[in-house]
């Protein structure tokens, strides 16, 4: 598995090692061991979530104030832009964001520490996306940024307008939001 740290360097993605042949691939998709080595702690797992979207839906850019979730996130069917934003205030990439094209023919995952935003826009017609979480949903303790906030600047990768849900649509800017210590 290769590691790579983006913009920001707690935010890796993570690249498997893919055996094929003309019978299809094999690679291992999640390894314990590995995993808590390449994030320097022990991560413990404790729900996995599976969502399917079509093109143009924008999920996110969602984060949990307590009880925080640490992701990893892949896609098995299509494409996705995926972010993570940092929203601790007393780190020196507070406020930046990172992102990664993730998709079933990459096989890239990416890993999206506790205090971090995270949303994703769909650029195929459809993806399936799949996660895993460090600590369990908490609809409580549930937040949102919204997805255009010029503060941000994320340059997601679409000219027309994303689908969005209800909460997503009237998320606050990362100026009234919520924010991790």
């Amino acid at each position: 598995m290769k590691v790579t740290a983006l913009d920001i360097a707690d935010v890796l993605l993570l690249e498997p090692t893919v055996h094929g042949d003309e019978r299809g691939f094999f690679f291992e998709s999640f390894n314990q061991a590995r995993f808590d080595a390449a994030v320097g702690r022990n991560v413990t797992f404790v729900q996995d979530n599976h969502s399917r979207s079509s093109r143009g839906v924008l999920r996110g850019l969602h984060y949990q104030i307590r009880q925080p979730q640490g992701k990893l996130v892949r896609v098995v069917e299509g494409e996705v832009f995926d972010v993570a934003v940092d929203l601790r205030k007393s780190s020196p990439t507070f406020g930046r964001w990172a992102s990664a094209l993730l998709s079933a023919e990459n096989k890239r995952q990416l890993w999206v520490p506790e205090g971090f935003a995270h949303g994703f826009l769909v650029l195929s017609d459809t993806a399936q996306f799949l996660y895993k979480t460090t600590d369990f949903y908490s609809p409580e303790h549930e937040r949102a940024l919204i997805w255009n906030d010029p503060t941000l600047g994320i340059r997601w990768p679409s000219d027309t307008p994303p689908v969005l849900s209800q909460k997503d649509a009237v998320a606050p800017t990362l100026e009234a939001a919520d924010l991790f210590d």
